[in-house]
């Protein structure tokens, strides 16, 4: 690929300020500064990072989507470009700016399970995102699912006979393990219903991770991986469709009023269906979600995050800012 040739230094560095800053390379891997989770290498890991410097390419070298321009602040945080939202602007042809007061879009962005920021100091008008969210934990995931779609995900260890699925509370630890109750609860630990989202040949499970913004799913990712790795985050096969195909208008609209039950207004939902019941279970919500998934083409990527791009621009020019360049 001739990308990485055809662009200067410099445009490298004002696409991503800076962002290799964010990690601490050593011998055998690499560490996350603010996190700490340290990612060894592998020619797994490294095949990965080629693929997704593909796409970072792609994205600056594209062509913005037609639509209303913008201007957009991220806060507390940047968004970093492996974040999902960073190409959706970029695609969408919105300006990054550091000052929230030069912004006419302000998101919430702190990739952490709880972050209870108050909107920072914005121009008149300006469209505040995800100052709504402040607790993407299991358990309140949980609760918002229950009060959208009316029956539980949750169940109480001290009374469930049976299989259940033990988690931690933090988003994104991928932690989770197939435990047998009844017993006591662990402290710092929830439980959720074993949901079986095997494939019809029984040998994977699926995930139908779905990018939400403004309350409407805006494309679908069906992730699948063996069923002895159910929670791992190493995908065996990723396609993406769109959101009729997979939900029913119904679901479509319960979906919607989950990001308004957990003030989501930008995220991504992984999404399980129960292949018994038939029914959705909503287990993890993330405010910062990364990708488009590795696994899919680069060609397929660009699509996804095109698609995401227009999505973002039409709930952008749905509110009618003032400032808005056409």
């Amino acid at each position: 690929m001739t990308a990485p040739t055809a662009l200067p230094p410099s445009t490298v560095r004002v696409a991503g300020r800076s962002w290799l800053t964010d990690f601490r390379f050593g011998l055998t891997g690499l560490t996350v500064r603010k996190t700490g989770a340290r990612v060894p290498y592998s020619p797994a890991i490294i095949q990965e990072v080629l693929a997704w410097f593909q796409f970072f390419f792609a994205v600056l070298m594209a062509r913005p989507e037609a639509g209303p321009r913008f201007s957009i602040a991220f806060y507390p945080d940047r968004a970093r470009p492996w974040y999902l939202v960073w190409a959706a602007a970029r695609l969408a042809g919105a300006r990054i700016v550091q000052t929230p007061l030069k912004a006419d879009v302000v998101m919430q962005f702190e990739d952490s399970t709880i972050a209870r920021n108050a909107p920072p100091a914005c121009r008149d008008g300006a469209l505040l995102m995800n100052f709504g969210c402040s607790d993407v934990s299991k358990s309140r995931v949980a609760e918002a699912f229950a009060e959208a779609f009316g029956y539980p995900l949750a169940v109480d260890p001290a009374r469930h006979i049976g299989p259940m699925v033990e988690k931690g509370e933090d988003n994104g630890a991928h932690d989770g393990r197939i435990v047998h109750g009844p017993f006591p609860p662990v402290p710092g630990k929830t439980y959720q219903r074993l949901i079986d989202s095997r494939t019809p040949d029984g040998l994977r499970v699926e995930d139908l991770r779905t990018p939400m913004v403004g309350g409407r799913p805006a494309i679908v990712f069906r992730k699948q991986r063996e069923v002895e790795r159910r929670f791992a985050n190493a995908n065996s096969a990723v396609t993406a469709t769109t959101p009729d195909v997979v939900f029913t208008e119904e679901e479509i609209a319960k979906l919607g009023l989950f990001t308004q039950r957990l003030g989501l207004d930008w995220g991504g939902l992984d999404v399980l269906r129960d292949k018994k019941e038939g029914r959705l279970y909503i287990v993890d919500a993330n405010k910062t979600d990364m990708g488009p998934p590795t696994a899919l083409p680069l060609a397929e990527k660009m699509r996804a995050a095109r698609t995401l791009a227009r999505a973002l621009s039409d709930h952008v020019a749905r509110q009618g800012l003032p400032h808005l360049k056409r």
